[in-house]
C-alpha cells in the first residue's frame, strides 16, 4: 500500500500541492500536519508511522517534508527499512528499501544537502536581524499604545479603577493592563 504524508509549516500555507502529487502517484491513506518541522510532536506523521505495514511505502512530496535535519531523516527512513516499509521522496525521486544501496545513497546526499539549506536560511534570518538591529529596528510587533496612552493607564490604576475595568475599557486583556503598567514603572 503508498501511504502519504504531507506537512506544511503553518496553518496559513495550503497542502494541496503535496495531496495532489501524492494522490496522483497512488497513494491510498494520506496523512497531513500543518506544524513546523522543527516542532517534535507531529501527529499526522506519528499516525502515519504507525499505519504503515511491512511491504508498505511511505511517500512525501519533498525530504524536508519528514524532518528538518538530516539525522532525523536518517533515522526515520532507517526505522522504516527495519521494519520492512520503503520510502519514497517524490521531487527529488528517490526509493529507499534495504535492496536498493543507489538509493540509500541519494537519500543521504539530498538529506544533506536538505540540512544544508534550512542552516543557510536560519543564518541569513540571523544576519537580517542582527542588521536591523544595528539601524535601529527591534522588530516584533509594534507597540499598542503611546507614552500618553500609558500615563492615562496608569492614573487610572492610581485613581482606583480596577484592572478588569481598565481592560474592558481600552479593549485589552487584564495582562497586557499590567505588562504596561510595570513596564512604564
Amino acid at each position: 500500500m503508498k501511504v502519504g504524508y504531507a506537512r506544511v509549516s503553518t496553518g496559513l500555507q495550503n497542502l494541496d500541492l503535496q495531496k495532489d502529487s501524492l494522490t496522483t502517484f497512488g497513494c491510498e491513506k494520506i496523512f497531513v500536519d500543518k506544524i513546523s518541522g522543527v516542532k517534535k510532536k507531529r501527529e499526522g506523521l506519528t499516525e502515519a508511522l504507525d499505519f504503515v505495514r511491512k511491504g508498505d511505502t511511505l511517500i512525501v512530496w519533498r525530504l524536508d517534508r519528514l524532518g528538518r535535519n538530516m539525522q532525523e531523516l536518517i533515522k526515520v527512513v532507517n526505522d522504516l527499512n527495519e521494519r520492512g516499509i520503503s520510502f519514497h521522496s517524490l521531487q527529488e525521486n528517490i526509493t529507499m528499501d534495504k535492496k536498493n544501496s543507489t538509493g540509500q545513497l541519494m537519500f543521504h546526499l539530498f538529506a544533506a544537502f536538505a540540512e544544508f539549506e534550512r542552516n543557510l536560511i536560519l543564518e541569513r534570518s540571523t544576519a537580517g536581524r542582527e542588521a536591523a538591529r544595528t539601524r535601529g529596528r527591534l522588530g516584533g510587533r509594534p507597540e499598542k499604545f503611546t507614552e500618553k496612552d500609558i500615563e492615562m493607564l496608569k492614573t487610572l490604576a492610581n485613581n482606583g479603577t480596577s484592572i478588569k475595568d481598565i481592560a474592558q475599557m481600552w479593549n485589552i486583556s487584564r495582562t497586557t493592563v499590567y505588562r504596561y503598567l510595570n513596564k512604564s514603572s
